[in-house]
């Protein structure tokens, strides 16, 4: 049988893929390497308890905001949501803590309460988030001044705009303290990139009352349902080009299969290592994106904790030592900033059950490691990453006074894990790395030089949640139209 669509790898943006091109009416078909399907949104079991990955919470999904008609159209709105609190997001730098709060002008009201010589400031920045929000998706009805708005921003350094606009550096620390969730880099992170990984939250805020895994099966579902077919245990090996176009995937599982049409999601560098002969990928492309850097990956503590002794808390806590959030990360020393999230408790209870604890990994610090499997890393390794933990806890123990003593269970995971899982070089978190410097070659289209080759997923333009479904909607705006996705968006 030869499909329409072909889409190799099962993570968020090829589930969004086959979701919409299957209800579409193409006939759909998704290779996943893996035993099951969701890449960095699926959970794993232990001891009779479901941990995510990478999920942990996601903006905008209001009537009229951001991702609600997307979120709708992909049936994700049916999901037992739960809207985090006002202050949804809450950071502690030192001995002092400050509130993200929902909704911009609230958002600007808070933070003025603290800065109040830079409340005119915060309003201009909560004008631009705004601005992010509402033209994300305009390039696809727009191809002008929409599109030259956002790649202005891609073009603008972050960390230079910051403290061009603000005069206070702990106020600097501070709007980028909810940061965790993509990579500060002074050298590299385009303003576009910062604004759109804040600019969502602020809109509204929700966690799942429930894993990743409800993501995950609700689109696999449908996709099952409009006739799509997903098959894992069947890591692609090969991507066979004729004539100028792939014709069929070879896979581990002594298959082949032929399409029309093929979108990856899987790292572009491996992509191309798909395609052992091509008229049509020369080597100036593959050797472009061979030498793209990566952004760094995450150490993630996941901690079961014991009955009755924590109550939830329905926000996000960041925890940093120092105000020197930009840095912090490739100091050595002990970790001095987490990301504590808070599990909703399923039992409808008010005591959680499990918190992640999360704090950014340099690839450099699992090197001694790389040519290692999962399992068989060795004792140093278990030690490291014991140590890595402790001091986590530690941290987190700032907000949650005895919190080791709660702990029934702990679990580690290191960017080695997500490399071996995902097969995402390097275990990055967020993907290629986007540089403000260079941004014509760090932003890659989801064409490539084989035309019926696409790309899509986070190493495109965007990552998190939102990022990967606004780029699932490029993608799939190439093969069915803008007009269609742009529809989508709209109604």
């Amino acid at each position: 049988m030869k499909y329409e669509v072909v889409i190799i790898g099962s993570g968020l943006g090829g589930l969004e893929c086959a979701h919409i091109l299957s209800r579409a009416g193409m006939s759909v078909l998704l290779l996943e390497r893996g035993a099951q399907a969701g890449g960095c949104i699926q959970s794993y079991k232990r001891h009779g308890q479901d941990f995510d990955t990478g999920f942990h919470y996601v903006g905008g999904l209001d009537e009229g905001q951001s991702l609600h008609a997307t979120f709708r159209h992909l049936g994700l709105l049916r999901l037992p949501w739960q809207r985090l609190d006002a202050d949804f997001d809450r950071i502690t730098i030192g001995n002092r803590t400050f509130a993200f709060t929902q909704g911009y002008d609230r958002f600007v009201n808070t933070l003025a309460t603290d800065f109040p010589a830079e409340r005119n400031a915060l309003s201009r920045y909560a004008d631009l988030l705004k601005q992010v929000g509402e033209q994300q998706f305009a390039t696809l009805h727009s191809p002008t001044g929409e599109a030259a708005f956002s790649s202005k921003l891609f073009e603008t350094s972050a960390y230079q705009y910051l403290t061009e606009t603000f005069r206070d550096p702990l106020l600097i620390n501070v709007l980028s303290g909810t940061s965790l969730k993509m990579e500060l880099r002074r050298e590299s992170l385009p303003l576009f990139t910062f604004a759109h990984g804040n600019s969502s939250f602020i809109e509204s805020s929700w966690r799942l009352k429930g894993d990743g895994s409800l993501i995950v099966n609700s689109l696999a579902n449908d996709i099952r349902s409009h006739g799509g077919e997903i098959i894992c245990n069947a890591e692609v090996q090969e991507l066979v080009e004729k004539n100028g176009k792939l014709a069929y995937a070879v896979c581990s599982n002594g298959e082949t299969y032929a399409g029309n049409t093929f979108i990856s999601d899987i790292h572009p560098a491996v992509t191309c290592q798909l395609i052992k002969q091509s008229d049509k990928m020369k080597k100036i492309y593959r050797t472009r994106i061979e030498h793209m850097e990566n952004t760094f990956g995450m150490f993630t503590v996941s901690l079961c904790i014991r009955p009755n002794t924590l109550k939830y808390f329905n926000w996000n806590q960041y925890i940093y030592k120092e105000p020197d959030i930009w840095t912090f990360y490739q100091e050595d020393g002990p970790v001095k900033g987490i990301l504590i999230s808070c599990r909703v408790p399923e039992d409808g209870s008010e005591y959680v059950q499990q918190i992640d604890l999360l704090t950014p990994m340099l690839w450099s610090k699992c090197e001694p490691w790389n040519h290692t499997a999962v399992g068989r890393r060795g004792d140093e390794y278990k030690a490291m990453k014991e140590r890595i933990a402790n001091e986590c806890i530690t941290l987190a123990e700032r907000f949650i006074p005895g919190l080791r003593d709660m702990i029934t269970g702990c679990y580690t995971s290191t960017p080695l894990t997500y490399r071996d899982y995902t097969r995402t070089p390097e275990g990055s978190a967020y993907g290629l790395r986007k540089d403000f410097k260079n941004s014509v070659m760090t932003l890659l289209s989801p064409r490539t030089p084989i035309p019926n080759l696409f790309l899509t997923g986070q190493n495109l333009m965007l990552h998190g949640l939102h990022g990967v479904t606004m780029t699932s909607l490029f993608t799939c705006a190439e093969i069915l139209g803008k007009e269609h996705i742009w529809n989508i968006i709209k109604n």
